[in-house]
């Protein structure tokens, strides 16, 4: 039985991946800061503390693969210049501890699969219109444009070790236990679809089980190297998407514009990638051989809101 070491495994998406390859016969490790203990089987956790550089030596022993999402929410709270430095940091310094530890200490990992964000990517331009932001796209001069290439950077030292390095570049996640799906739906349960701005902006979305696939792909396929977009084929503009949701409660739902000066009010700085229109691409993926099992909008709120339809009063 083979050995994943997950970084960031208690949050959302982790905490799905793991599920996953503990279905798929992996025996499973997740790093977190506090001791803790597990009574599921082939699962467990091991400490590390990325402020003092330590990691337990016998995780990074055990190991025979590291999916590292380690790094402080992007959308948990207004972006300080102190909140602006904790999601650097918690991504730059996990990395390097990563980095650190597979130097320092004898182990036998084949590969690592790193996550990254396609905030990489700057707002669309004609040619990302027509293509979609591809992997080898420059990265945008904007505070996650920075954070994302520092961040990638900060794991290319371990190709140096022989090791496989994988980059997912990871859309608006589509999960119905939180994250940005969480949101759209507030509003959507009172029949009212929150379009934000204009609503034209494209989102580029993935479903959190295709990811949790796109990742163990990534992990088993040794011809996967680089950078791969994890976004599902089929992006949709904001409008489309909210009002798709909302109808997944009611079937009649009232659409309005939050304008864009309130959600510069209410967001601040934050408010520039909400409205931001990134169209990426998902055909390096596709080409390499993954399939997505939702590959279109519809199927993937059909799958996460579908308990809704049986409820609603007025369909």
């Amino acid at each position: 039985m083979q050995t994943v070491l997950i970084t960031g495994g208690t949050g959302m998406v982790g905490q799905s991946l793991t599920n996953l390859l503990l279905a798929k016969g992996y025996e499973v490790i997740v790093l977190t800061r506090q001791k803790k203990q597990s009574s599921r089987t082939h699962f467990s956790y091991a400490q590390w503390d990325v402020k003092k550089g330590w990691i337990d030596p016998s995780a990074i022993a055990a190991a025979d693969y590291i999916i590292h999402l380690a790094g402080e929410g992007v959308a948990d709270k207004r972006w300080t210049t102190a909140r602006k430095k904790a999601i650097l940091d918690s991504r730059v310094d996990s990395s390097a501890l990563i980095v650190k530890s597979l130097k320092d200490n004898p182990n036998k990992v084949k590969a690592i699969v790193a996550a990254s964000a396609i905030g990489w990517y700057g707002p669309d331009n004609e040619k990302s219109i027509q293509t979609g932001f591809v992997e080898t796209d420059p990265v945008d001069s904007s505070f996650l444009g920075d954070t994302c290439k520092l961040w990638e950077e900060s794991m290319h030292p371990v190709k140096e070790m022989g090791i496989r390095l994988v980059t997912i570049r990871i859309g608006i996640v589509f999960n119905n236990k939180g994250g940005a799906l969480a949101e759209f739906i507030k509003p959507a349960r009172f029949g009212a679809a929150a379009i934000l701005g204009d609503g034209k902006q494209i989102v580029s979305w993935i479903h959190q089980q295709d990811l949790n696939r796109l990742m163990l792909f990534a992990l088993e396929q040794e011809q996967v190297i680089g950078v791969y977009n994890a976004v599902a084929p089929d992006t949709v503009n904001n409008a489309t998407l909210t009002k798709a949701i909302a109808q997944r409660f009611h079937k009649w739902s009232i659409p309005f514009n939050v304008p864009s000066f309130i959600l510069k009010i209410m967001l601040g700085e934050m408010s520039v990638e909400v409205l931001k229109s990134a169209k990426v691409s998902a055909a390096k993926i596709i080409a390499a051989g993954f399939s997505f099992d939702y590959a279109s909008m519809d199927e993937a709120l059909d799958d996460l809101l579908i308990s809704n339809w049986s409820s609603r009063s007025d369909h």
